[in-house]
């Protein structure tokens, strides 16, 4: 077959590539779908604006604010703003003692805001004309504080210097007020001294009380029997202690069993003993001892009397020139060296022939029978005490110097501290692991009293470290000297103690509290009366 000429050939077509037809399709259904996109956007969109501004209406609702005040031209949004700013420019006049000055700006804050008042009383906004004066003459005003210089850098740095002056006028008033209700804590009420005179006098010149005390001597064999409840207390205070005594017996369910031993000083031996031999407290035996009796409480043994020897150790407590002169005066308090606290420590020595005893502080009052805590099982231990860990504040890490590596190496920060004045001692285990020869160490550690610094409560717990069981705490409620306690709690409690400053017998006693304290004062007792003790 004969081929063509070229000329006579058919075009050839050219084919679109399949690739072009595909990006082709891609592309109308992408717009396609961009297209329905925004469609279903706009209805959202106005959903969405809608509810912002319903959200937006109702805080402005809430506010009070009206259109009026959040319009940008608004004649009482300017004068607001005006009012504000010029109150500060006035509170820097006067302290800059430019008196004429802050005279004025006051005048034309209260014009400004009467102008106000005005107009929202009728419910009508201000207008231009009735506010203009008020404006002109307000930034005049402060047009001439700002070349006074009350501008906001000088009103940042004049508030500051306030501040910090203020904080220390309140630290000042702070340290002022610890040290006067220290003070008022630690005094001896006219009241009680007087009782103190006159019942020393009535034991020396009475001679029934001889007597008496002579006949007494037969409960001797009572102050060593161990199926009694054995109770102490360590006291100068006749009245605190009197009511102890007072309200264990009213409360107990059997008075005859009851023990009380008593141990004061020298100076409250005499009238503590006239006092507990001319009253009866419903069968309960009491018997008073002075510590000066105590022929082993010497130097060469106790190292807080050792203590006291030293020139430094007596600056710091008595002078108070030694020392950290930024200690509060709590710290330095004389009081936390008085062999009357420290001898709780001893009290094993103090009591030989007995196995189990309850210390009591002079400043509890007992609400409920507490011949259970005879029968309580301490599990091994010394020390039968209420925890307070509640809070974290009441953790060693309180009482305690943890920057000493004596007390970081032996003692857990977070150990759970508990309350001296409601404690159950077991004697028999006290004087099997020498719990008074651990008390020695750690005060011999502590001569430079660099492990802590206050009261017995920190030495005991390092004494009693792992050999304390912790008791219901309804048995022991503190705070009622220097906090609000819960009324179930008071309710509930065993032993309420009035720990802190208000004591119950002072006038700055918490009043709501004084009541559960003289209840077990017998006020219409003739010395009490003679004395004005009310």
């Amino acid at each position: 077959m004969r081929r063509r000429g070229s000329d006579f050939r058919r075009p050839v077509r050219r084919r679109i590539p399949n690739v072009f037809w595909l990006t082709l399709c891609g592309l109308v259904i992408l717009l396609f779908i961009v297209l329905l996109s925004r469609e279903s956007q706009h209805p959202a969109s106005r959903s969405a604006y809608t509810k912002r501004s319903s959200r937006h209406e109702k805080v402005i609702e809430g506010l009070n604010i009206t259109d009026e005040m959040l319009s940008p031209d608004s004649v009482t949004r300017q004068l607001n703003d005006q009012i504000s700013l010029a109150k500060a420019f006035l509170v820097i006049a006067k302290e800059s003692n430019n008196l004429q000055f802050a005279w004025e700006l006051s005048a034309q804050i209260r014009n400004s805001q009467i102008l106000l008042s005005n107009a929202a009383l009728r419910r009508t906004p201000l207008t231009t004309s009735e506010s203009e004066i008020a404006i002109r003459d307000m930034a005049l005003l402060l047009f001439q504080a700002q070349q006074l210089h009350y501008d906001s850098a000088t009103m940042i740095m004049r508030l500051k210097a306030k501040i910090q002056g203020l904080e220390e006028q309140m630290n000042s008033i702070n340290e002022k007020s610890s040290k006067y209700g220290q003070i008022a804590a630690e005094e001896v009420p006219k009241s009680l001294y007087c009782l103190g005179v006159r019942l020393t006098s009535e034991w020396f010149k009475n001679a029934y009380f001889q007597r008496k005390q002579k006949e007494n001597r037969q409960i001797a064999s009572k102050l060593k029997d161990n199926s009694l409840y054995h109770f102490c207390v360590f006291s100068d205070n006749i009245l605190a202690t009197s009511v102890v005594v007072n309200s264990t017996a009213l409360n107990s369910r059997n008075p005859d069993k009851v023990v009380f031993h008593l141990v004061t000083d020298e100076v409250n031996h005499a009238a503590m003993k006239a006092w507990f031999t001319m009253n009866s407290f419903g069968g309960v035996t009491v018997d008073v001892q002075k510590i000066e009796d105590f022929s082993w409480l010497n130097a060469s043994y106790v190292p807080v009397l050792k203590q006291l020897q030293d020139s430094d150790t007596q600056s710091y407590y008595f002078s108070g020139s030694g020392g950290d002169n930024r200690t509060p005066i709590k710290f330095r308090n004389p009081k936390y060296l008085s062999m009357l606290n420290h001898l709780r420590f001893y009290i094993p020595e103090v009591f030989p022939a007995l196995k189990k005893l309850v210390f009591l502080d002079d400043d509890v009052v007992v609400q409920k029978d507490l011949s259970a805590l005879f029968s309580l099982d301490l599990n091994g231990n010394v020390n039968g005490a209420v925890e307070t860990c509640m809070e974290t504040f009441h953790r060693y890490h309180k009482y305690l110097n943890y920057s000493h590596p004596l007390i970081r190496e032996h003692f857990d920060p977070d150990a759970c501290g508990w309350a001296f004045g409601m404690n159950v001692f077991d004697l028999v285990e006290w004087r099997r692991r020498n719990v008074t020869g651990i008390y020695h160490y750690w005060q011999e550690k502590n001569v430079d009293r660099t492990l802590w610094k206050l009261g017995t409560l920190p030495p005991g717990l390092l004494t009693f470290y792992g050999l304390t069981e912790p008791l219901n705490p309804s048995w022991h409620v503190l705070g009622l000297g220097y906090t609000n306690v819960d009324h179930q709690l008071i309710e509930k409690g065993a032993v309420l103690h009035f720990n802190g400053n208000a004591k119950p017998w002072l006038k700055i006693g918490m009043e709501k509290y004084k009541p559960l304290w003289d209840r077990y004062v017998d006020y219409g007792h003739p010395l009490l009366q003679q004395c004005n003790v009310h």
